[in-house]
């Protein structure tokens, strides 16, 4: 792919007779299929990368909060949107089921860290009535999810 051989009529000089006639190995490298290799490959992951995202769309609060640490394990995200159905990652839930699955997901995972996505125009007694849920299923450390706005105001 890189490297070639120098037949024995190109090149002179004294390397060439050196060998007595036989061939002798290029010594440069072509890094043309090389770079050719990474743009596409730079060009694949910028398109992959917005689709990994998981999620329900909703409309969360805005605040001036800090980012929580990540996390080795896969982040357990609960989501309440406006027209009250709650999602565990991207599955609806009945309100009546969400403890007892919640139960069985914490049985399995080693962490109680749990995130709660919730949409700006639902009401608080919604979200504590799933965040009582949350605890009831075994969750303790529960990580309420908004987007960012910076110092003046905008969102980022």
């Amino acid at each position: 792919m890189g490297a070639g051989v120098i037949g024995k009529g190109g090149g002179g000089g004294r390397r060439g007779r050196r060998h007595g006639g036989r061939a002798r190995p290029m010594s440069e490298i072509n890094v043309t299929p090389f770079v050719d290799v990474m743009l596409v490959l730079l060009i694949i992951f910028m398109v992959a990368a917005p689709l990994m995202v998981v999620g329900v769309p909703v409309e969360l609060p805005k605040t001036q909060a800090t980012a929580l640490p990540t996390e080795a394990e896969e982040p357990l995200t609960v989501t309440l949107t406006a027209e009250g159905v709650i999602l565990i990652q991207t599955t609806e839930t009945a309100p009546g089921e969400l403890v007892d699955k919640l139960r069985a997901i914490a049985a399995e995972r080693d962490s109680t860290r749990i995130y709660l996505r919730a949409d700006g125009a639902v009401s608080y007694d919604q979200v504590m009535q799933v965040m009582g849920a949350l605890n009831r299923g075994g969750f303790t450390n529960i990580g309420l999810v908004t987007d960012t706005v910076d110092r003046a105001g905008e969102a980022g």
